[in-house]
């Protein structure tokens, strides 16, 4: 029995658009991984949604303050501390390098090495955004982005992190509802391969399609050609919940 190749899910989202180039990290224990550093557009706009979400809370928090008077207003003076220069760090370290903005984005702060960035990085790459602003409207940040192969800005470049796009946790195809059913022989690992995989894309396939591949093997499952879709997936079924 051939192998059926893999082939993607077409109702997926292609991946190619999200890369901006790719950034290999070989790690202390030799393995090797393949970052995707995030470029201006998609960080811009992960920053400007963090930065409405700040407003918005701020000023929530100042039409509530401003009833306790004076003492509200040094209340939201030190809240507006907080805000401005803890909001990121807090998220990048407590969330996986995960703002809200991030988050929409698709986004994560890491280190050059890939591990999830810590506080002193963190705090570093958020205190010199202040100089990335200069002279005005973050110029000196959007130079150094353009400039760098990995789109670092200044305060990335001193704290040594990057903002890379979050892998998204692989799934799991679900098999088709059939009962669990033995392999009239042995099969070879290539074989239960091709029978899992054959399952895993039930619903990618058009009927046609399922008919002709499994009428190809309906013969070595002794079975007429019609029943021979229906066996592969309880086969499959049963490679998974084993009888």
């Amino acid at each position: 029995m051939s192998p059926i190749p893999p082939s993607a899910d077409p109702a997926a989202p292609p991946r190619a658009g999200l890369l901006d180039t790719r950034h290999h990290v070989e790690t202390p224990e030799g393995i090797d991984l393949i970052l995707r550093p995030a470029g201006l557009l998609p960080r811009s706009l992960a920053y400007g949604i963090d930065l409405l979400i700040r407003g918005g809370l701020m000023l929530l928090m100042f039409f509530l303050l401003i009833w306790l008077g004076r003492f509200g207003m040094g209340l939201g003076l030190i809240l507006t501390f907080l805000m401005t220069w803890w909001y990121m760090v807090l998220f990048e370290v407590l969330a996986q390098g995960r703002s809200p903005g991030k988050r929409f984005m698709g986004l994560r702060v890491v280190h050059d090495d890939g591990t999830p960035v810590g506080w002193s990085a963190s705090l570093v790459r958020n205190l010199l955004r202040v100089v990335d602003m200069l002279p005005f409207g973050y110029t000196l940040g959007i130079l150094s982005c353009l400039a760098n192969p990995t789109f670092k800005r200044l305060g990335d470049l001193a704290a040594g992190t990057l903002v890379v796009y979050r892998d998204e946790e692989p799934q799991v195809p679900a098999l088709p509802e059939a009962p669990a059913q033995r392999a009239p022989f042995s099969l070879s690992r290539d074989e239960q391969n091709a029978v899992m995989g054959f399952a895993e894309r039930h619903a990618s396939l058009s009927a046609a399609r399922r008919t002709e591949l499994a009428s190809l093997l309906a013969e070595p499952l002794e079975v007429p050609a019609e029943q021979a879709e229906a066996r592969l997936n309880g086969i499959a079924r049963g490679l998974v919940d084993p009888l």
